[in-house]
């Protein structure tokens, strides 16, 4: 079974990614639910996205939190989660696999971390108008992660909706996210 380290999004730990992880953990595997905001929710993006813009420190925080933890794990993230969790895919010997969740950094390029590594198996997933991942350049990075990796997969879903994974907002999709859970299950038990 994996061990996964699954990074919020902007608005924080909420219940929903608390459930998220929960329906991955039912499937026998370990998750990790990191509190990058120390306990606070965010009922808005805005609010969220300002707190995280105030946190200097937050790759420092991540590497501390993942020091403890064994090398051979899953990174996976929501949304701005994604910008940990395929730092730490891309950059940390030893990943097992990463889950890119509504977000793809580019893999090449000035603002690029660098290649995708070899033999570390990735799926993003994002809905295709999304305002966020389909025209703000994630699907994009996407997509170029597919064309150059060797073990990448890319899922979009109809709709619009972002953070649609995260049964406690209103853009929880039901349909979208079983797929996706059931696809990053399928995923994992390749591991």
């Amino acid at each position: 079974m994996a061990e996964i380290l699954l990074f919020h999004h902007v608005q924080g730990l909420t219940p929903g990614v608390h459930e998220l992880a929960e329906r991955l953990r039912s499937g026998g595997h370990t998750v990790h639910t990191p509190d990058l905001y120390d306990g606070r929710t965010f009922t808005e993006m805005s609010e969220g996205a300002a707190f995280a813009r105030a946190q200097t420190d937050r790759d420092e925080v991540v590497d501390r939190l993942v020091a403890d933890l064994p090398e051979s794990l899953v990174h996976a993230g929501i949304s701005s989660g994604v910008m940990s969790a395929q730092r730490l895919a891309q950059t940390r010997p030893g990943a097992a696999g990463a889950v890119l969740l509504e977000a793809c950094l580019p893999v090449s390029g000035e603002w690029a971390i660098g290649p995708w590594p070899d033999g570390v198996p990735v799926q993003v997933h994002g809905m295709d108008d999304d305002e966020f991942f389909a025209h703000e350049g994630d699907l994009d990075a996407a997509r170029e992660l597919v064309a150059t990796a060797s073990d990448a997969e890319l899922f979009t879903y109809p709709g619009s909706g972002h953070l649609f994974v995260d049964s406690s907002l209103p853009s929880y999709d039901a349909a979208a996210t079983d797929l996706v859970v059931e696809r990053v299950l399928g995923m994992l038990a390749r591991l």
